[in-house]
């Protein structure tokens, strides 16, 4: 009989543990219902840069390329930019302008169109200016403007002095029709108006037509500089003396 009581008691106190463990569950499981689930892991991956967005859509402060609205990033032609000072395709004048060049060249009179000559002097208040006269003798209409270069020289060919210096403002473009001239003026000083020698009696003056490379020469009727005073102006319209 006392054995039945003890196998008794341990039995009572068997189920007591189990009803203890069961309750003890049911607990857990009521804590982690629906609010435990929500809560974040102390294991999620963190966010990176580049998956930093503001609530526009926009890359956020120290994001990377921002990205197109596929979510794509953009390709690397994409990013791209014209670099600073370029210009667009299409727009370049160079072509432009190299037409008007070969034009302009075109329509230039040269050296083997014209024919030179020296005019009369123009003495005045210690001055002394010489018209020098292109005429054109080709058969079509040509064009001069600007300087030309101009030398003295002797018929051996040495040079007189120095070259011609630039007097006076560019001026325009003349044109030249058939038969028609334009002249420039070369000019110096009487003897004595200066203490500075005069240079020798020149017997030709060679001169390069505005932007040609092919020189002309005339005779000089022994032109002379004084003064130290030797300058050439500019194309202008007409023939002079």
């Amino acid at each position: 009989m006392s054995l039945t009581f003890k196998t008794l008691g341990r039995g009572r106190r068997v189920a007591a543990g189990s009803l203890i463990a069961v309750a003890a569950l049911g607990l857990t499981a009521c804590q982690s219902g629906p609010d435990a689930t929500s809560r974040p892991s102390s294991n999620a991956a963190p966010v990176t840069s580049h998956d930093q967005q503001s609530g526009d859509g926009s890359q956020s402060a120290g994001a990377g390329p921002k990205s197109s609205a596929t979510g794509q990033r953009p390709s690397a032609s994409s990013e791209k930019s014209t670099p600073p000072g370029s210009k667009p395709k299409g727009t370049s004048p160079s072509a432009a302008q190299s037409q008007a060049s070969a034009m302009a060249a075109s329509d230039r009179c040269t050296a083997d169109q014209m024919s030179l000559r020296l005019g009369a002097s123009d003495a005045g208040a210690g001055n002394i200016r010489y018209p020098l006269v292109f005429t054109n003798k080709g058969k079509k209409a040509c064009s001069l403007r600007g300087f030309p270069g101009v030398s003295l020289i002797k018929r051996d060919g040495s040079a007189v002095g120095k070259p011609a210096t630039r007097g006076g403002g560019s001026g325009g473009a003349v044109r030249l029709q058939p038969g028609q001239s334009a002249h420039v003026l070369l000019h110096t000083l009487n003897e004595g108006v200066s203490d500075t020698p005069c240079w020798d009696r020149s017997q030709l003056v060679f001169v390069y037509p505005p932007g040609s490379k092919e020189p002309m020469t005339t005779g000089s009727a022994g032109l002379r500089v004084c003064g130290g005073r030797f300058d050439v102006t500019a194309v202008e319209a007409g023939g002079l003396g």
